[in-house]
Formats: structure tokens, sequence, C-alpha cells
């Protein structure tokens, strides 16, 4: 969720202070609204929250709502507030609510994206991808970054959904001459990236280890197309927003808001299903962020404050 935030604010050009909260008993178990006495709820494994007030505030997560809340209205309108992601509060107690459009949270002040803000750029990429070009030039072409996440509230990654990727992206480097970059994540869990790394020995395929500099973005950056579990709005929306072809392979379980998410982006020609086959098609990368980033500075031009 950090990524969001920062993302955003690298949109607007600026280079934030972050705050990192830990709401102590009893706030971390109560509902937004009915944190009492909000500016208290911050514990001592984050960080405090005190005067000066920024003049932008952005926020996500719902430990972070009623501390909002409870700025801006300390603050007045000294401070633009920005929350990410459905508050489940009254969206009018915030300058702008930012949300993806699977939701269904709308309002005169709130803006619908897409799928999750990101730190996606041209710029990062290409610099991302210079960095580690001349390592992964081994693998050959066309090449794939493969996204793995895993197992969460939604989704599981069983071992037979991750026999069925690992022979997919088996039979691409075997039969097809692809070069698989792969990144896992600690939801994929050991036994499932062992299994991954027992199907792809022997192939044109590196699988960071978790060590170094972390290739994620170089990744993206060299990749001719990606494969992207689906149990993560982020990974999703940061594959669509490099315009290049984005297979989702879909995972165990899922929820309204997570089909309602696939279907969108399907239906707009964003994503295919992973079958094991590559195409090659055309759309406009996602640029989710920098629309939010547009409207944040039409209203606080709006409203006649000094530009963020």
């Amino acid at each position: 969720m950090e990524n969001q935030c920062l993302g955003l604010a690298e949109a607007l050009g600026l280079d934030p202070e972050v705050k990192r909260v830990a709401p102590r008993f009893p706030w971390r178990i109560l509902p937004p609204h009915l944190w009492f006495q909000a500016l208290r709820a911050p514990g001592p494994d984050g960080d405090s929250l005190s005067p000066p007030w920024p003049d932008l505030l952005i926020a996500t997560g719902r430990q972070t709502v009623a501390l909002s809340i409870a700025i801006k209205r300390l603050a007045g309108n000294r401070v633009f507030t920005v929350q990410i992601q459905n508050p489940v509060i009254n969206a009018n107690r915030f300058d702008l609510v930012a949300t993806p459009r699977h939701d269904r949270l709308t309002g005169e002040n709130v803006i619908v994206t897409e799928g999750a803000l990101h730190r996606i750029t041209p710029e990062r990429l290409a610099r991302e991808a210079e960095i580690f070009r001349d390592r992964l030039a081994g693998l050959g072409r066309p090449l794939v970054a493969v996204l793995i996440g895993g197992s969460n509230g939604q989704y599981r990654m069983t071992r037979q959904s991750t026999e069925a990727l690992a022979n997919g992206l088996a039979d691409l480097a075997r039969d097809h001459g692809v070069g698989l970059m792969v990144t896992a994540s600690r939801r994929t869990g050991v036994e499932n990236e062992a299994l991954l790394r027992e199907r792809l020995a022997g192939l044109p395929a590196e699988i960071w280890d978790g060590t170094g500099d972390n290739p994620y973005f170089g990744y993206l950056g060299l990749a001719d197309a990606i494969v992207v579990t689906g149990d993560s709005v982020s990974m999703v929306s940061e594959a669509c927003a490099t315009g290049k072809p984005v297979y989702v392979f879909d995972l165990e379980g899922g929820s309204d808001k997570f089909r309602r998410f696939h279907e969108n982006l399907r239906e707009r020609g964003f994503t295919r299903a992973f079958t094991g086959k590559l195409e090659n098609w055309d759309y406009k990368p996602l640029r989710d962020t920098a629309h939010v980033a547009d409207e944040i500075r039409r209203r606080i031009a709006a409203l006649g404050l000094n530009e963020a």
C-alpha cells in the first residue's frame, strides 16, 4: 500500500515525508468511525504524528482513515487530504478519494481508477532495464516477466495451481525459446517456490532469490510480455501500466471485487488469461497514477491553494 502513496507523490513531483503508523490498543481493533482522540492512536512501533501539518496529506489503509480525518479537522483548509482506496466511511470527510472501479464508490470528491496506483513510469522502466540488461541477455528473446503472488485472504496458491503455472511456463521456455524472469513473494510459500525452481531447472529462466538489488522494475522494463497471478490488484495494475501483453493466471478462490476487477481489464483489452501461449496485442497503458495527480493539481488550483 505504501507504494501507492509514493507513486502518487512522485507523480506530483514531490519528495514526501513518509509516516508509517502502528496504532496501539484499542484503536487498532476499532473501525475508523469509533476512533476517539485519534491522534493518540499511533503507538511506539510506528511514527508519531504532530504539527506542523503538511500542505498535502496522502494516506492509504484502514488504519490511516481516522488519522487523516483528525488532521483535516485540526488544520482545516491548510491541508488537502487524499485517501487512496475505499475508506469505508463518508468520502466527504476527505478532499479527494481515489479508489478502483471494482469498489463501486462514487461521489463528487471520488476519482475512480481502473486499478491500484503504483510507481511505474516509462522513465523508471527504461532506467531499470539498463541496469539488468547484461545480466539477463543470455536468456534470449522473447523475454517474459513472471510476477507470482500467492495465498491471501481471498486466494489460495495450492500445489495443483503451482504445478499448472510451472508446467505452462516450462512449455513456453522449452518449446518456444522464451526466456523467463521470475519473481515470487513471501506469500508464494517455500514449497511452491521450490516446485517452480524444480520445473524450470535447466531452462532459460532466472528466478530471483531475494538477494541483491530487486529486479522487479528491470524485469518489467525488459519484458516483451508479462504473466502475473491474479491474487494481487497491485501487481496486475503495475503490469498493465507497461503497455505490454499481460496474461493473468488465476489461483483458486477469489471474491466478487476481484472478479469485477479482472472482468473490467479483460473487457477493455488490458489482459488475457494465461493459457501457455503468447500473443501480441496493443492497448493504452494504465495511467491511473498520473490521472489522479492531475486531478489533485486541478482541485488545489480551484481552491486557490499553493500547488503541492
